[in-house]
């Protein structure tokens, strides 16, 4: 590459860089920057609500899960409380 061909090449960049450093910072972008940025705050909102609902319900199933295990214990500790009654 000669020399002419590099410094098109930096030139290029510079002015491509500036350009995009401008629309990236146009009140137009900062516009679509909020709007993007409520959309990801509403899902957020929607996603923890879901993720509260989802929790409750694993309490209620681990509870209820709990309570029958502990009415099986007791019939089981009854059953073999009947059955040392009668060998004995």
């Amino acid at each position: 590459m000669n020399v002419y061909t590099k410094l098109a090449c930096f030139v290029g960049g510079a002015l491509f860089g500036s350009v995009g450093v401008k629309l990236l910072t146009s009140k137009d972008a900062k516009k679509a920057y909020v709007h993007v940025t409520a959309a990801g705050l509403r899902m957020k909102d929607a996603v923890m609500e879901t993720v509260t609902t989802v929790q409750e319900n694993a309490a209620d199933i681990m509870a209820s899960a709990k309570d029958l295990n502990e009415s099986r214990a007791a019939v089981e500790a009854e059953e073999d409380t009947l059955l040392d009654g009668q060998e004995a």
